[in-house]
């Protein structure tokens, strides 16, 4: 990559965002041009094709994951996918007394719409806590859970430290007390192969932007049988089968979970996305970025006055944090190298607590991410050691 003068850009923050490959602005660009009609509704030829078209993303999304298309809801990313499930199923099988299990390290939106949800049905929260090496510790989950535990929600991949979720023995530890399980799959869909039946998981959230697609919108997956018992949680058009003032009746899954005009265009880039991955191969992606991260925290790890976060096999990221030298310090005078890293809490001030940091530099990988960003990083921090009078730090 480079930047608009033509030089070299070293972009590290493929956790935060992925770029987009020319197939989905392509696909993008014929849905907003020639190919642009409403869906849904028109009768005439374009509306029906671009129907056609949309309908035709919602089951290359299914396949992507391993499910069906009528599984799949389209929504405006992984955070409203989650308050979708908080606000339909949660509002329907919380009461007072039940408990919901989440982790130390979850992400902002898997852990504010829960609470939110608790304080209005009288629910309370579990936190699990972590293993040595920043992993979910799922002993601790077992020795937690009780049949009062409707709900456990946990990322499939931390994103900040990359630590992978043993998936299938969490979902068999929450069915084992009657418990629905939730996976927050935004770091794990564009870096590992994810199947719904290997997941074993009954809801599963991920958004587009962080596959390679556009920004706004995302998908949840969930079992067919629980999705046609949920209540819509937004209202509007499009989710409809009969309105009159006295009352309404709503579409079948997923059709009511998605009021008003959809994001059209960006389904089918969203579509064009998850083809492009499965064409590059996900087991080669997860193989390169696996490269890339043991590289990189070999590196850091060789430094005395560098601290890792998360475990060696952590998923296409790298936490770390240098003494005496802020995040927000180093990712500024790394811009000024035009290398790209995100530093700061990455919306997990909880887990900021829990290791006892205000915030973390992070880099973390994509399909298109080289040897050549790692060396551009590492000279990047020799550069702002010196800066700060640290000498080499090894």
């Amino acid at each position: 990559m480079v930047t608009r003068d033509g030089a070299p850009w070293h972009y590290l923050d493929t956790g935060a965002t992925a770029q987009k490959p020319r197939a989905v602005i392509d696909a993008m660009a014929r849905a907003l041009g020639p190919d642009y009609a409403t869906v849904h509704r028109g009768v005439y030829s374009r509306s029906a094709e671009m129907t056609s078209a949309y309908e035709a993303a919602r089951r290359t999304i299914a396949t992507f994951l391993g499910g069906n298309e009528e599984e799949i809801v389209f929504t405006r990313g992984a955070t409203e996918a989650i308050n979708l499930v908080a606000n339909s199923w949660g509002k329907a099988n919380l009461a007072p007394g039940d408990r919901i299990l989440l982790s130390q390290l979850e992400h902002h939106s898997n852990i504010v719409p829960w609470q939110m949800i608790a304080e209005a049905t009288g629910a309370q929260i579990d936190v699990c806590p972590l293993t040595d090496d920043h992993c979910i510790d799922l002993d601790a989950a077992e020795a937690m859970l009780t049949d009062r535990h409707k709900l456990v929600a946990l990322c499939h991949v931390s994103n900040v430290l990359g630590s992978v979720l043993d998936a299938p023995r969490a979902a068999r530890l929450a069915h084992k007390v009657g418990a629905k399980i939730l996976l927050d799959g935004c770091q794990s869909a564009p870096h590992m192969a994810v199947d719904m039946a290997v997941l074993d998981c009954d809801f599963y959230v991920f958004s587009a932007h962080k596959l390679y697609g556009p920004t706004g919108i995302g998908a949840l997956w969930a079992r067919s049988e629980i999705l046609d018992a949920m209540q819509p949680w937004e209202g509007g058009g499009a989710m409809i089968d009969r309105v009159t003032f006295e009352k309404t009746t709503y579409a079948p899954a997923p059709q009511r979970f998605e009021a008003g005009t959809p994001a059209i265009t960006e389904a089918i880039a969203f579509a064009a996305a998850a083809d492009y991955v499965s064409a590059v191969g996900i087991d080669r992606v997860h193989a390169s970025e696996a490269e890339l991260v043991a590289r990189l925290r070999r590196e850091l790890g060789a430094m005395n006055d560098v601290t890792l976060f998360g475990p060696a096999n952590s998923a296409g990221i790298v936490s770390f944090a240098i003494d005496d030298i802020h995040p927000h310090d180093l990712g500024t005078i790394l811009d000024e190298g035009n290398v790209a890293i995100r530093a700061g809490h990455h919306c997990a001030q909880p887990l900021m607590d829990y290791l006892e940091v205000p915030a973390t530099a992070r880099a973390s990988f994509g399909l298109y991410s080289t040897h050549d960003d790692i060396d551009a990083l590492l000279e990047g921090i020799a550069r702002t050691r010196r800066i700060f009078g640290k000498g080499t730090g090894s």
